[in-house]
C-alpha cells in the first residue's frame, strides 16, 4: 500500500483523531524529553513556560494536519514557538540546540503515532504505508517550521546584539559620568562585574583603512590579552569608531597585571595595534579611574606618533598624561602618589612644602634650613615624617613626588583630599 494512497491517509487520520484527546499528555512527554536531553534548554521558569506551550502548539498541529487533511504546506510556526526561538536569540542559546530539540520532539511524537497506529491494525501493509505518511508530514512540518523559526532566531540576534551594544554604551557613559545606577542591572547589562579588579584600555590600529576589519582585530587583540591576564569572564569592548575602541580587563580578586608581557603577546604579528592602559582599579571607582588613566596614556601616545611603542602604560607616563587630562585625574593620581601626605591640612601643607625645597636642593638639609629659615633639626623631623606619609623611600619615584608636589603647590585643594 503506498503512503499517500486513501486507506494510509484515513488510517493516519484515525491515529491524529485517537491521539487528539491525549494532546496535553503528548506535549508533557516530549516536552520532559527535550528538557531532560538537551541542557542548554534548562533556562528560567520563564523561558521554560514558553517552550512547554511552543511544544504544546506544535504537538496539536500536526494532529490537526494529520486528522483533518490540512495541507502541511499552508501550516506556520505557531506564536508561541516563534517567541520561544526569539527568547533564545536573546539569551545567546545556541540555534544547534533549537534544531535539535525539534528532531528529538519530533521521533517521539512519531512513536507515540506507531503505537497507537499499531492497536487499530495488524495489517503490516497498512501499518508500513501509514506510518510512512506520518513521518512524511511530521518531517515536512519539521522542516518547514524550522526555516521559520531559523529566520525568527536570527533576525532576533541580529536586533537584540545591535540593542544590546546600544544598552551597553549607554550604561557605560553613564557609570563613566558618575551617574547613580543599579550596580546589578548594570552588571546584568553589562555582562561584567563591576565589583572587582579592572584594567581599563584604549585600543586603537594605525592603518585606518575603511573595512580594513580594524575592529575585529581589535577585539580578537582584548580577548587575548584577557585570557593572558588570567581574569574570569569576558572583557568589556566598546567600539569608539571604525580603528578605535575602549575596554576594560577582568582580574577578578588580583590587583596587580603584567603591563609589558599580555599585550605584545596578543599583538603578535599585527604591529599596527597599539594598546593604552590604565593602572588596576577597584570597583566602581577603579571602573572610572582606571578608564581616565587609559585615556591619558593614549594621548600620550597619539602626540608621540609613530615613535610610541605598542603599549603605552599610564604608570610609565602619568605626570605626561597629566598635562592633557582632568583635574579629577590628576587629583587621583597626586592622592596614590603622596599618600597621607596628599591630606589637605595644615601640618600636611608644612611637610609638603619642606620636602620640595629639600628636593630642589638636593637632599641637603642644610640648604633647605638656610631657604625656610628653620632649625636644621626641624627640617630633619619634617623631611622624616613626610616620608613616613609617603610610605617609601623618598628617592623611590623621586621624580613623580617631586610634579605631585608641584601640582599640589599650584592647584592646591583640587588635587587634596
Amino acid at each position: 500500500m503506498d503512503s499517500s494512497s486513501a486507506s494510509a491517509a484515513q488510517n493516519a487520520a484515525d491515529v491524529a483523531g485517537a491521539l487528539a484527546p491525549r494532546t496535553d499528555e503528548i506535549s508533557t512527554d516530549v516536552y520532559q524529553l527535550i528538557v531532560d536531553e538537551i541542557p542548554e534548554l534548562r533556562t528560567d521558569i520563564r523561558v521554560l513556560a514558553l517552550l512547554s506551550a511552543s511544544v504544546a502548539e506544535n504537538v496539536a498541529t500536526v494532529l490537526h494536519v494529520l486528522q483533518h487533511g490540512i495541507e502541511v504546506g499552508e501550516a506556520r510556526a505557531p506564536a508561541a514557538a516563534q517567541e520561544y526561538a526569539r527568547r533564545l536569540a536573546q539569551r545567546g542559546v545556541p540555534l544547534t540546540s533549537l534544531l535539535r530539540a525539534y528532531r528529538i520532539g519530533a521521533t517521539r511524537f512519531q512513536n507515540w503515532c506507531l503505537r497507537e497506529l499499531a492497536q487499530h491494525t495488524a495489517d503490516t501493509s497498512i501499518v508500513g504505508a501509514a506510518g510512512i505518511r506520518i513521518a512524511e508530514i511530521t518531517a515536512t512540518y519539521i522542516d518547514q517550521v524550522s526555516e521559520e523559526l531559523v529566520s525568527a532566531y536570527e533576525t532576533e540576534k541580529e536586533n537584540w546584539l545591535r540593542n544590546l551594544s546600544v544598552a551597553r554604551a549607554a550604561r557605560v557613559r553613564a557609570l563613566l559620568r558618575g551617574e547613580r545606577v543599579d550596580l546589578d542591572s548594570s552588571e546584568a547589562i553589562l555582562g561584567y562585574r563591576l565589583r572587582q579588579h579592572h584594567v581599563g584600555v584604549v585600543c586603537w590600529v594605525t592603518d585606518t583603512q575603511p573595512g580594513g576589519g580594524a575592529l575585529e582585530r581589535l577585539e580578537h587583540a582584548i580577548a587575548e590579552v584577557a585570557g593572558q591576564a588570567g581574569g574570569t569572564g569576558r572583557p568589556i569592548f566598546l567600539p569608539q569608531d571604525e580603528s578605535c575602541a575602549w575596554a576594560w580587563l577582568p582580574l577578578g580578586s588580583r590587583d596587580t597585571f603584567a603591563v609589558l608581557a599580555s599585550p605584545t603577546a596578543a599583538v603578535g604579528s599585527d604591529d599596527e595595534i597599539r594598546f593604552a592602559l590604565g593602572a588596576v582599579g577597584a570597583g566602581l571607582p577603579g571602573f572610572r579611574r582606571t578608564h581616565q588613566q587609559a585615556l591619558g596614556a593614549h594621548a600620550v601616545a597619539l602626540a608621540a606618533g609613530t615613535a610610541a611603542p605598542a603599549v603605552t602604560s599610564f604608570a610609565d607616563v602619568a605626570p605626561l598624561a597629566l598635562m592633557s587630562n582632568s583635574v579629577d585625574l590628576v587629583r587621583a593620581w597626586v592622592v596614590e602618589t603622596l599618600g597621607a601626605l596628599a591630606v589637605d591640612d595644615d601640618v600636611n601643607a608644612r611637610l609638603r612644602d619642606t620636602l620640595q625645597v629639600f628636593l630642589q636642593e638636593n637632599g641637603s638639609f642644610k640648604a633647605t634650613a638656610q631657604r625656610l629659615t628653620l632649625h636644621k633639626n626641624t627640617v630633619q623631623y619634617r623631611v622624616r615624617k613626610a616620608q613616613e606619609s609617603l610610605g617609601r623611600p623618598i628617592d623611590e619615584k623621586r621624580l613623580h613626588v617631586e610634579l605631585a608636589l608641584l601640582a599640589s603647590q599650584w592647584l592646591g585643594a583640587a588635587v587634596l583630599r
